[in-house]
């Protein structure tokens, strides 16, 4: 049972009778009435749990995009309703307007809609729908909480994709420039000439030769749909704090941003998350079901506080594509880490593969580096480029190994990326 006010007010009207009788046989009195009265009420309240609830929500929505969260109330219990519905859900969905005031005759129904712009990705559970239903007096309520099982998965905000027209401008004039077309080995036919020493006798063409009484030989070019394999290291590293938000988040948002202009240049994509196992994978897939599938398997990837196994990562990339790719790696450039872990196997990846190790900077750091005000400032700043000068030094190895390597800030990170994977489209590196 829960009191409201109309029951403290109702115990306040007898504080003049105990002035007059000061005796606790008046203050008894009067607290049995006012208990009377209280019990009463409930009773000829409608019981919560015969209440029929039923929760709508979408089924996914981007972080930061603002939704509704649908609650029918149906009262079949037989008396007239009138409640207190609060319907809960965890701080992280930012509910709005969660309680509701409701007042259902008898085997009717409402529906009521929460607000909910939510500020973190992965999946909100919503918590039990909480009805405290008031007596005819409104003196007393009866209260129960019931489970109402509810799911939004809350997808990653992608917010890089404001870059997307201008790379595919780009792409657009790569695909129209005829130094793409580089002529070499590949699968694609390109054209007859004439043979010269060194070429392939495999490439003769003797059909041709025949017609033209002289020895010509095919070219070929580079297939233009490569594969694309995007990486995301998920493990200590990746939980680190750059701007308020976990390193992996900015992750997130340049594999969907590279993800995206691939799909559009006719590559084929595949996402793995990986620490010691894999947390999320997308295979398969391509054409308009690519970028859903990437945001609903990211949407519910988290750092997991381990080491990530750099061999058993490795060999799933290995076992997952025998051709020729472009493997993205997602990681930090954390000395420490590359040198115990990446640095001693990224070789077994670049002797097949065209690697592109992508990690996101601290601007936090490079502000310290910068700042001179006091001693304390000057030692910080000292710290910082020391910290720059190991970070650069890494960098400098994954190239010697024959990996690209991509070092940006936060927000940089999605359109330098893309940036590099036109340039290596360009160079038919890919």
């Amino acid at each position: 049972m829960a009191v409201t006010w109309r029951a403290v007010l109702l115990a306040a009207l007898g504080i003049p009778a105990v002035l007059v009788v000061p005796s606790g046989g008046t203050v008894l009195l009067w607290a049995l009435v006012v208990l009377l009265v209280c019990l009463v009420d409930v009773a000829l309240a409608a019981s919560p749990r015969r209440v029929g609830l039923a929760r709508s929500v979408p089924g996914a929505v981007r972080l930061g995009e603002p939704t509704t969260c649908e609650l029918t109330v149906t009262n079949v219990s037989g008396r007239r309703l009138r409640a207190l519905v609060r319907d809960a859900w965890p701080p992280s969905t930012g509910a709005v307007g969660e309680r509701h005031a409701v007042d259902v005759r008898r085997d009717e129904g409402v529906r009521l809609r929460t607000r909910l712009v939510p500020t973190r990705r992965g999946d909100a559970h919503a918590a039990a729908v909480t009805v405290r239903s008031m007596g005819p007096l409104g003196v007393a309520a009866r209260q129960a909480s019931l489970d109402v099982p509810a799911r939004l998965r809350v997808l990653p905000e992608f917010a890089s994709r404001r870059h997307l027209p201008s790379r595919l401008a780009r792409l657009r004039e790569l695909d129209g420039r005829s130094a793409v077309q580089v002529r070499g080995p590949g699968t694609e036919f390109d054209s007859l000439r004439e043979y010269v020493i060194g070429d392939d006798v495999r490439s003769i063409d003797w059909r041709a030769s025949a017609r033209r009484a002289d020895v010509v030989v095919r070219t070929w070019r580079p297939e233009r749909d490569r594969r694309v394999v995007i990486v995301l290291d998920t493990g200590r590293t990746s939980a680190v704090r750059v701007l308020d938000a976990p390193r992996v988040d900015a992750s997130i948002e340049a594999a969907l941003l590279l993800s995206a202009l691939a799909a559009r240049a006719g590559d084929r994509v595949e996402l793995l998350a990986f620490d010691r196992r894999v947390r999320a994978r997308v295979a398969a897939t391509t054409g308009a079901r690519l970028m859903p599938a990437m945001a609903d398997a990211l949407a519910t990837v988290d750092p997991a506080l381990v080491e990530t196994d750099w061999p058993a990562l490795v060999a799933q990339v290995r076992e997952r594509t025998s051709q020729r790719a472009l493997v993205v790696l997602l990681t930090a450039l954390e000395p420490a880490a590359v040198e115990n872990g990446l640095l001693g196997v990224v070789g077994q990846l670049t002797q097949r593969h065209q690697v592109v190790v992508a990690s996101v900077a601290d601007p936090e750091v490079e502000a310290m580096a910068r700042a001179r005000d006091d001693v304390t400032a000057v030692f910080d700043a000292a710290a910082a480029e020391r910290a720059g000068l190991e970070r650069a030094a890494v960098g400098v190895r994954l190239r010697q190994r024959g990996a690209e390597v991509v070092d940006a800030l936060p927000d940089d990170l999605a359109p330098r990326l893309a940036d590099t994977y036109l340039a290596l489209k360009a160079a038919g590196r890919l």
